[in-house]
This record gives C-alpha cells, structure tokens and sequence, in this order.
C-alpha cells in the first residue's frame, strides 16, 4: 500500500490500520466537545465546569466535561500503543479489533453510563473496566513485538 504526498512521491502507507480508526475517534471526541459547548451556550457558563454550587451528576456541564475529559485520558494513550505495534509488526487485523472494542467501550462509559441519571449505569463500569483491558493487553502485545530487542547476547 502507497499514497502519494506533495508532488506525487509515493510514499508507503505506515500505519493504516490505526490511521482508520483515528478518524472515529476524533469525530466522537468532536461530539464530546461539542455537548460541552452546547450546555456552556444554552446556559451561558462560558468558564468552569459546574452549573451550581456543588459538581454532581445532576450537573450537565460537569458530567459532560467529565465524560470528554476521561475519553481524552485513554485514547491518546491508546493510538500511541496501537502506532508504536503496527511499526513494529503487529497484525493489523488485531489493532482493528482493539481499536473497534475500544471505541465501543468509551462510548459505552459515556452515553451508557456517565450521561445516564445518577451517572451511575453499568455502561461506566462496562466502559472502564474493559478500556483497562484492552489497555493492558495493547500494552503487552507491544512489549511481545519488541522483545527480541531487549534479549541480551
């Protein structure tokens, strides 16, 4: 696979299974951001977090800043991980799976569980615990891609 920059160079494709799924999260990022913007208008709370005295899961804006912020925690994370294995040999059929999982399971944390009454629902839990997995399991497949580098002779 090649693309072609500035003058028509071809210029082989590096990462294009996590440049694919970059895209997707951006656009729910946007829709994140986007939520938060809409509660800062509609109730004219241009600088803060909070609506009232007290942040609660009663409070819109909080709730929505929260949510954009824990999915801005995890994901540039996550894409580094994913970069790093597929220059490093990873099957890119796994970074799909791993990047398609996690997409479901941020939005899970958010819309099933963060912006849910009480921000209590199981899409939070759901959402956390399996962004740990995924996390972890990204983690040390990179550390098995790159392991005959660290062995010694």
């Amino acid at each position: 696979m090649t693309t072609k920059i500035g003058l028509g160079i071809p210029m082989p494709m590096l990462a294009p299974a996590t440049a694919t799924w970059a895209v997707p999260f951006a656009a729910y990022y946007l829709f994140l951001q986007n939520r938060i913007v809409y509660h800062r208008l509609s109730n004219r709370k241009y600088l803060g977090d909070s609506l009232g005295e007290d942040r609660s899961a009663k409070d819109p804006l909080y709730v929505s800043t929260r949510a954009q912020l824990n999915f801005s925690e995890n994901i540039p994370l996550a894409l580094i991980l994913t970069l790093l294995a597929e220059l490093n040999g990873a099957d890119r059929k796994y970074i799909h799976y791993a990047l398609a999982t996690l997409l479901a399971l941020r939005v899970s944390h958010s819309e099933l569980g963060l912006m849910r009454p009480g921000s209590q629902a199981p899409g939070r839990a759901i959402g956390y615990y399996g962004t740990e997995a995924v996390m972890l399991t990204l983690g040390g497949y990179l550390g098995y891609l790159v392991k005959d580098y660290w062995q010694f002779a």
